[in-house]
Parts: C-alpha cells; sequence; structure tokens
C-alpha cells in the first residue's frame, strides 16, 4: 500500500519507480494537513509518500522509498548501472527535488492547493509569480539536457526522468507550464507522458479541483 495524495511529487515519483518495475501497490489518498494520529503512527513526520509492505514493513519518505525500491525489487534499475551514472542521475534527482521544488512546485502546491483544501488562509499571489518565473529557468535546463542526451541524465529512461515528470505533472495539472515556450522540453515530456505508466497519474483528479484542459491530452 501506498499512502500518497495526488498532487505530491514525491508520491508521483514512487509510482512512476513502482510502474515501471511491474509493482502494484493499492493507493490510499491521504491529507498530510488533517494530522491523522494513525497515519503518524506511519511517519512521524506526517508526510507522503509512505510505502507500507505485505509483511509490514514500514518505508516512509520519497527518497528513502525509492532506495529501498532499487535495494529489494534491482530489475530494471532505475539508478543508473556505474558509478558515473549513479552520480548523474542522484544529482538530477537531488535537482528536482530540492531545487525545483523549494522555487516552483511547491510553492504553486502550497499556495493553490493546500491553503485552498486546508483553510489556511489566502493564496500568496508573490509566491505564484515567482514560481511562474522561475519555471522558465528550469524549462531551460531540461531543454539543455533533452538536446544532448537521450534521457535526462544519460542514454537510459532513470529515476532522473520520474522526478522531473512528478514535479513538472503537478504543475501541469495547475496549468502552470509554460509548454509552448520551451518546445523541446514539451517534447522530452511528450515521450514520458505517452509511456503507460504515465496514465495512473494522467487519470488523477482532485474533487474541486479539475485539471487543466490539456492535462491528459497526449498532444498537449
Amino acid at each position: 500500500m501506498l499512502y500518497h495524495y495526488p498532487l505530491d511529487p514525491g508520491s508521483r515519483k514512487i509510482r512512476l519507480q513502482l510502474a515501471q518495475k511491474g509493482l502494484e501497490a493499492e493507493l490510499k489518498t491521504e491529507l498530510v494537513w488533517e494530522r491523522r494520529e494513525a497515519f503518524l503512527r506511519l511517519n512521524p513526520a506526517g508526510d507522503v509518500p509512505v510505502l507500507l509492505e505485505q509483511d509490514g514493513t514500514i518505508v516512509p519518505g520519497d527518497d528513502v522509498i525509492a532506495e529501498y525500491l532499487e535495494e529489494v525489487y534491482p530489475d530494471p534499475p532505475l539508478l543508473g548501472e556505474d558509478l558515473e551514472a549513479r552520480i548523474e542521475i542522484r544529482r538530477l534527482v537531488n535537482w528536482f527535488d530540492r531545487k525545483f521544488a523549494r522555487e516552483v512546485s511547491r510553492p504553486l502546491i502550497e499556495e493553490k492547493v493546500v491553503k485552498r483544501f486546508s483553510r489556511a488562509g489566502y493564496a500568496d499571489s508573490l509566491a505564484i509569480r515567482a514560481a511562474n518565473h522561475n519555471i522558465h529557468h528550469h524549462l531551460a535546463y531540461v531543454t539543455w539536457l533533452a538536446e544532448r542526451r537521450n534521457w535526462l541524465a544519460g542514454e537510459q529512461l532513470s529515476l532522473a526522468d520520474f522526478a522531473a515528470a512528478a514535479h513538472l505533472s503537478c504543475v501541469d495539472y495547475l496549468g502552470h507550464v509554460p509548454w509552448d515556450d520551451h518546445p523541446v522540453a514539451r517534447d522530452w515530456y511528450a515521450r514520458i507522458k505517452s509511456r503507460p505508466i504515465m496514465r495512473s497519474l494522467l487519470a488523477d483528479s482532485v474533487p474541486g479541483m479539475p485539471p487543466a484542459s490539456h492535462y491528459a491530452d497526449l498532444d498537449f
């Protein structure tokens, strides 16, 4: 079972990793702002995702789950087959899970989703504007990578692509990805978007907040 939230990038990264490895998991939506006592017993940090194995093993946090899945279910490998590849993949995963999250996805999700459903106040327009500005720099970097490599970290599809797709798909759900300004990045995302592993994510719908009209359209 995977405790997740549909618009949590870390949860989406793990869902893509599970799908690529052919592993099925029951999805249980967790509204982390409710701070459920039963969920806090699974993960005192109160964050999603949390993976609960059939034998009772609890694996909390997307970074920990990602490493766990690579150790326990190594086929196919998504963190690279040699040291140089593993360094580059982890570097890019860190880029999206830290830098992109801090500058783009986290403020947009916090202001437009969490505040709305947790009733924690009004959205900060300055934070949203800053995220809309910052995303251009990140898409330019995706473009730079995609022009030089088959996939973001090299020749093979990897966890780096899943991390990027997880964050961008959340932002795209909200309609804040300027794809027309970054056609190479759009083409890379289209390759990910058209893969069967994305079907579950593209079918996501948050009650009371439908996705952007193009969100599930493979032709944008």
